[in-house]
């Protein structure tokens, strides 16, 4: 036991710690709280040194730390007395830093193995893993060649070193190895001094935090999907911190594969691309194009209803929070009224149980989010009646009181579709006695097509949680500290509830545009900044600040009425 733990365990027992510090002078002493218990340490020591006496506490490695409400990484030193919270990769913090890890252990291993010039792109998430292309061709002997390399250097425990390093510098090394993406958007960052990490003779830029050392990064698995492109899978919060068993999502991956190769045509792939078009003074023509090409697709679902209109009588849409469901929905609904279609919009938020019959979730709190709060049976019951022609009292579900309100007469005309939202719109446990020819079914999700660079991908959850902060704010008041802390739970319900049934989708629509995120940051941008430095989500909002100074800001001008992005920005003809 080395000398530093005989401290804390002494201090733990209440002991005498004069009879264990030997050398130390207890005036350069200080005093930490980690768990509610008080320790007293050396000034000077590294998150690293400490971690190392509570690792049996964890399930996973320590990978970070939290000091006083600051997210720090291990080789941070502890100079004056300090309350700190260890995470894990069970913590999305620690999991955030964990993926970007073996990202690096990845691009460190194929260099390893084939050579400087040997590269990987990450590209987008796919199935709880990152889709990850190569500049060189894969089998599955070479890949797990790979991951038994990535497993030998986790062993070896190398030390991933922490720099700091002039910007200019910086750019002037990644354009020497050709990495021009990280070069290009260096030069948007207007700091004089940017992190670097070092792994062996490997230097990288990252945007998150890292773990100290390989050792850390140790459950991983690779899946083979094509002759460029792996699955990189890891444990995640949402699975138990589980490795999910990597399933194919065709129209997810077919969806991701046709945004990246449009973003290619416009030579848009990463963020520095995105600038230089905004420092031309170009984008307006970027958003009309951009916008020009969503519509159509929309367009091209509406044509491909009409054409099956003898027999699909009900439109089911459903996607994650403030994927633009929404807009998409009246969109299309005025697509199909151009065919000769009259459309009847049902919300499946006003098929709730009445408030004292709705299940309770973990926390003893109303679970909205479940299937089981929707009254399934009137549900089924109504959407039957409507399409045998019959004439239904629909209800209108009254938030307040918390109970169906029943008063709009409802019957369809021979012409007449149903389109119907809902966060369980795809689920295959609603509408069961309604023939599956009879429902065309559209997963909408806000895609992002955008990469930082080629190492760091731009997160699709980051982009709809960015939207949901300007429309929370702008349409009831909240502040940025209200969507996060509800954001947990939406994100857990659309786990369980959305995600699941995406692939039983007739059509899968990308609700995202590639310029959004320089427009979004005008809007969100001041409303992070005004949380405060002792909110549990001040990390979280600082995090998202970081990340937006790497956009220049895109004015909302060119973005037309009938955008997706005027949902949450404001100006949409569907809404205001």
């Amino acid at each position: 036991m080395s000398k530093y733990a005989i401290i804390l365990c002494r201090i733990e027992k209440g002991e005498n710690m004069n009879e264990t510090i030997d050398s130390f002078d207890m005036n350069h002493n200080i005093e930490i709280i980690i768990s509610g218990k008080k320790y007293r340490v050396p000034k000077g020591m590294t998150l690293d040194e400490i971690s190392k006496n509570f690792y049996d506490k964890f399930k996973y490695p320590i990978l970070i730390a939290k000091v006083d409400n600051n997210l720090r990484e291990l080789n941070y030193t502890i100079q004056k007395n300090a309350n700190i919270e260890f995470l894990d990769l069970t913590s999305r913090e620690g999991n955030r830093v964990y993926v970007s890890g073996l990202v690096y252990l990845l691009i460190f291993t194929v260099k390893s193995l084939y050579g400087p010039n040997a590269n990987i792109y990450v590209k987008h998430s796919l199935d709880k893993g990152i889709y990850i292309e190569t500049n060189f061709d894969l089998n599955n002997e070479k890949l797990n060649q790979i991951k038994q390399a990535m497993k030998k250097v986790s062993e070896n425990d190398l030390d991933i070193v922490k720099l700091t390093i002039d910007r200019l510098e910086a750019i002037k090394y990644f354009e020497s190895i050709k990495d021009f993406a990280k070069a290009d958007v260096l030069k948007y960052n207007t700091n004089t001094y940017v992190t670097l990490y070092r792994l062996g003779n490997l230097y990288n830029y990252f945007y998150t935090m890292m773990p100290s050392a390989t050792s850390k990064i140790k459950d991983f698995d690779l899946t083979f999907v094509n002759e460029r492109g792996l699955v990189l899978r890891f444990p995640t919060v949402y699975i138990n911190d589980q490795i999910k068993k990597y399933e194919e999502h065709p129209n997810m991956f077919k969806v991701f594969h046709e945004c990246r190769e449009w973003g290619k045509i416009m030579h848009i792939e990463n963020a520095g691309d995105l600038n230089k078009i905004v420092s031309s003074g170009k984008i307006n023509d970027l958003i009309r194009m951009d916008e020009t090409l969503q519509s159509n697709k929309l367009l091209s679902i509406a044509r491909e209803i009409n054409e099956r209109k003898d027999k699909v009588k009900i439109i089911l849409m459903a996607g994650p929070s403030s994927s633009g469901k929404t807009t998409t929905s009246r969109k299309l609904s005025m697509y199909l009224r151009s065919f000769g279609l009259k459309i009847r919009p049902i919300s499946m938020d006003d098929y709730f149980l009445e408030k004292d019959e709705t299940p309770l979730g973990p926390d003893g709190k109303p679970d909205f989010e479940s299937l089981a709060a929707m009254d399934l049976k009137l549900f089924d019951e109504q959407i039957a009646k409507l399409l045998n022609k019959e004439e239904v009292v629909i209800p209108t579900y009254n938030f307040l009181a918390g109970k169906k309100e029943f008063t709009e007469k409802v019957k369809l005309a021979d012409n007449e579709i149903l389109v119907i939202e809902g966060i369980h719109g795809l689920d295959t446990n609603i509408l069961t006695n309604i023939p599956r020819e009879r429902k065309y079914k559209i997963y909408l999700s806000a895609l992002t097509e955008l990469n930082m660079d080629n190492h760091n991908r731009i997160s699709t959850t980051d982009n709809r949680l960015l939207r949901r902060m300007i429309r929370d704010n702008r349409t009831r008041g909240y502040d940025v500290t209200h969507t996060l802390e509800a954001w947990g739970k939406v994100r857990e319900g659309e786990e369980k509830y959305i995600f699941p049934y995406q692939d039983d989708s007739d059509a899968t629509f990308n609700t995202g545009l590639i310029y959004e995120i320089g427009t979004l940051k005008t809007y969100v941008e001041p409303l992070l900044y005004s949380v405060d430095d002792d909110s549990p989500y001040y990390e979280e909002a600082k995090r998202l600040i970081d990340f937006l100074r790497l956009f220049l800001p895109i004015p909302s001008d060119a973005i037309p009425a009938d955008s997706i992005i005027r949902e949450f920005i404001g100006g949409s003809c569907y809404h205001d």
